[in-house]
């Protein structure tokens, strides 16, 4: 003991492990605000990537919509091509970009710190990695509802509003602060599930992976966090398909031919759903929705671990010349 000592202080590489000024994070070595700037670019980048398969996605769900009035996938993009052009499937991405950033730094700084204190040191607690995603869930939720409300009232055809801040104020004035978050307690109740499943997954999946290949594991990271990624992703979405249906309907209810509802019940819009197109009406744009989650995910992830990686190496260079 005391010869292996003695070897590291005559060791001229070495360096002691205190320093009176130095202030290292214990969550993989990242501060709060490090967690947040990288989340908030993996969110811009996955929404911004994949909107376009989100605007046939709610087409798809907007009952009573127009001209989408179609089942599949196909005849969806075909009819958005043929009567409104291209551009129709970036309608409403102003809004994504203005709510994706905040609420994906919340999502993200939230989970990591909740994982951090329930997981207690172990890495394999899959109800610490659940938890942690409904707790993240709420919180970005609250943040991202309105704008998600905005989006998608912008990406239906014919909604007959200009831009962002046009829908923005018709909707504060014609029917008040109460519109932007109408369909958040179905958001939560979808995005809690979802989430739950979708960390879980992302965290099994990725300890899978590297369980298979441990000696790469640093050459095919970025494949690694991406494959799973997309396995928690499209997993998630598939589960969670007819809350999203129920949210889609709330969100824009009243406009371009979409039923509006009084109570804003839950039961109330599944029943709706029930008898306008029956049991099926509750999986309306689950291809669409498999197919935005999976590759969106997967860039999610990728891009929030790279970020994560980057400020990982920035904040041991610091170190390294505070120390020196």
């Amino acid at each position: 003991m005391a010869t292996d000592a003695r070897a590291k202080f005559q060791n001229p590489d070495f360096r002691p492990d205190f320093h009176a000024d130095l202030k290292v994070s214990t969550h993989d070595g990242l501060q709060f605000w490090q967690f947040m700037l990288a989340g908030s670019v993996a969110g811009c980048v996955e929404h911004m990537a994949m909107f376009p398969v989100d605007t046939v996605k709610t087409r798809m769900q907007a009952l009573g919509s127009c001209p989408v009035k179609t089942g599949t996938v196909r005849q969806a993009l075909r009819s958005i091509l043929q009567s409104e052009g291209p551009s129709a499937l970036y309608r409403g991405i102003g809004a994504m970009g203005l709510g994706a950033g905040p609420a994906h730094a919340v999502y993200f700084s939230v989970y990591e710190t909740c994982k951090k204190r329930l997981s207690e040191g172990n890495p394999n607690n899959a109800a610490a990695h659940a938890a942690s995603g409904i707790c993240a869930t709420v919180a970005s939720d609250a943040v991202f509802t309105p704008m998600d409300m905005v989006k998608q009232r912008l990406q239906l055809g014919n909604s007959g509003y200009k831009g962002v801040w046009d829908c923005v104020r018709r909707v504060m004035s014609e029917e008040g602060f109460r519109a932007f978050y109408a369909s958040y307690r179905t958001t939560v109740l979808m995005n809690a599930p979802f989430t739950a499943v979708h960390f879980t997954t992302y965290e099994a999946a990725k300890r899978g992976l590297m369980e298979v290949s441990p000696e790469s594991v640093d050459d095919e990271r970025l494949v690694v966090h991406a494959t799973a990624g997309a396995a928690a992703g499209a997993l998630a979405a598939a589960v969670t398909t007819p809350l999203d249906v129920v949210k889609t309907q709330l969100q824009c209810q009243g406009v371009c031919g979409c039923d509006r509802f009084k109570s804003g019940s839950i039961g109330d819009v599944i029943k709706s759903i029930v008898k306008k197109d029956g049991y099926r009406g509750l999986m309306r744009g689950w291809i669409p929705r498999m197919l935005f989650h999976a590759p969106a995910a997967a860039i999610c992830w990728s891009t929030y671990e790279a970020g994560k990686s980057f400020f990982q190496d920035f904040n041991q260079q610091k170190d390294v010349g505070t120390v020196t």
